[in-house]
């Protein structure tokens, strides 16, 4: 038999099965490395993206308080403005209450009763007069309760006509005033 040597066959043949398998895995090692880069700038670029709405949504966050911060000043404005506009509603709406009250003064009072000061305040009337005699005051504090603008008459002082010295009682009276929004009451 004849002998035929087949290493440097198989020696060639290993040499080309580690080449292969070095560039398989070199291969692979490559792919490996592109896929981890490639997925590396794939999160980089879904990160900047996350930020960059998040600095959008952060700026209009601050544009949305600068909104509210606007609109509570508007609410305190109006706030503000509707309470003047009340006052002044109820200003108009009082106007015609002084004159009433005059008139009702000028009704109740009696003859013999002589007003000297006259107070008012919100709706309490503080009245200080002189009298010729106690009766008239009781009069003057009976036509008050018999008065649909005034009622509640309160006498606060009287002094006889001897501790005055000028002959008249002196006296000080309050009562309350009413007005359109109590009758309605």
């Amino acid at each position: 038999m004849a002998r035929i040597n087949l290493l440097p066959w198989r020696e060639a043949r290993r040499q080309r099965r580690r080449r292969d398998f070095l560039v398989a895995v070199g291969v692979a090692v490559a792919v490996t490395l592109a896929l981890g880069f490639g997925s590396q700038l794939q999160v980089d670029r879904m990160i900047a993206d996350q930020q960059s709405r998040n600095a959008f949504l952060n700026e209009e966050i601050r544009r949305l308080d600068r909104q509210i911060r606007e609109i509570e000043d508007l609410e305190k404005t109006k706030a503000r403005l509707l309470a003047r506009m009340d006052i002044i509603q109820r200003l108009q709406e009082s106007r015609p209450e002084v004159v009433h009250l005059f008139d009702e003064l000028v009704d109740t009072i009696p003859d013999g009763v002589f007003l000297t000061s006259v107070a008012q305040q919100a709706r309490s009337v503080v009245v200080e007069g002189r009298a010729q005699s106690n009766a008239r005051v009781s009069a003057f504090m009976r036509n008050i309760e018999n008065s649909t603008w005034v009622d509640n008459p309160i006498l606060l002082l009287i002094e006889n006509k001897e501790k005055t010295g000028d002959g008249l009682s002196r006296f000080r009276l309050r009562f309350d005033q009413h007005g359109p929004h109590d009758e309605a009451a």
